[in-house]
């Protein structure tokens, strides 16, 4: 009989411990997967750092995972044992371990998993979950409140909407996800990297790509967004932090004559009335659709890709400390990830 084991959190800036997990069981509408890659996402070693967002210790961190399907919900029709997925782990919303990434089996939801193409890697399967739900809440919910940026679905065949939205920090690995559902839903993008990440940018489908670190970038995104013409969609602010991004993208808005500004951390302060800040939480129902009828279509045609690339630091729970890291330190278009098998 199978055993799990896992990379366990004991407390706020402890180091992980590789200890015996109990073997997750499938509720009615959840699958079971045998792990064989896992990513990493700056959230996980912030929690690690301060125990934010934990109720209940020890706990089992990871959003991304990527395996084999061992078990099965009574009401799921989707998915069968052995089918190859990957998929969104949620134990910071459930608060349950069985739900996370970082040990051997883990338990998902139907709706924030999609099979995986045989010709995609497990490793590049994985760095997709987070990143795509956190991109999708924020380019989908609702413009009216505030909510997010209310562009149309994604489609694999995509009409122009006439709608021009501003990424911010278009190499991350939500900004590469931006970038892509918002081409799949007919806007162009003008996004912000560092010139040896430009081409990774336009290749994700960027119609034009600027210099962050540029004096001028402010004026640079204005006039950018005007020369593409259409109506300024908003701007998805991807790095959501006060010296890095939001002295930049606050001002960008404003210029435009206002509108959403979607964020990933905490919000800009003393933003103008123009701007309407829109907080994105990579943890939503909304996003079940684009799960279910979507994504597997979309890598399968090549609408949907795998960035940005994984950079492969190790293999086995021993390597998820590494890997955790790894990404503190800092990655530039790549997701740092760790293969089990």
């Amino acid at each position: 009989m199978a055993t799990n084991r896992a990379a366990w959190l004991d407390g706020a800036a402890k180091k992980l411990r590789i200890d015996e997990a109990d073997m997750p069981k499938p509720e009615s509408d959840e699958i079971v997967i045998k792990n064989s890659a896992i990513a990493i996402n700056p959230v996980d070693w912030k929690i690690q750092d301060s125990g934010y967002f934990i109720k209940t210790w020890p706990m089992i961190l990871g959003c991304d995972a990527a395996g084999t399907i061992t078990a099965v919900g009574s009401s799921v029709s989707r998915f069968q044992k052995g089918d190859r997925v990957t998929g969104h782990t949620i134990s910071l919303l459930s608060q349950s371990p069985q739900d996370g990434g970082f040990q051997l089996y883990s338990r998902l939801k139907a709706n924030k998993t999609a099979h995986l193409p045989d010709s995609i890697s497990f490793a590049q399967g994985s760095v997709l979950p987070l990143a795509l739900d956190t991109a999708a809440v924020g380019l989908y919910s609702p413009a009216d409140g505030a909510k997010g940026l209310g562009l149309p679905p994604p489609s694999l065949e995509p009409k122009p909407s006439g709608k021009v939205l501003v990424c911010w920090g278009g190499s991350s690995s939500v900004g590469a996800l931006v970038i892509q559902l918002a081409v799949a839903s007919g806007a162009k993008v003008i996004a912000t990297a560092s010139p040896h990440n430009f081409e990774f940018c336009k290749d994700a489908g960027a119609s034009e790509v600027l210099d962050y670190r540029s004096g001028s970038v402010v004026d640079d995104v204005v006039a950018a967004v005007k020369k593409a013409g259409g109506e300024f969609a908003g701007l998805y602010d991807a790095i959501s932090l006060p010296e890095e991004s939001y002295k930049h993208t606050v001002p960008i808005v404003e210029k435009l004559g206002g509108g959403p500004l979607a964020f990933v951390l905490g919000p800009p302060e003393n933003a103008p009335e123009s701007v309407k800040p829109a907080h994105v939480f990579g943890v939503n129902d909304m996003t079940k659709g684009i799960w279910e009828e979507y994504v597997t279509a979309a890598l399968e045609k090549g609408k949907l890709r795998c960035l940005p690339p994984p950079q492969v630091v190790g293999k086995g729970l021993e390597s998820v400390q590494t890997g955790l890291d790894a990404n503190k330190k800092g990655v530039s278009a790549k997701k740092v990830v760790i293969e089990f098998e």
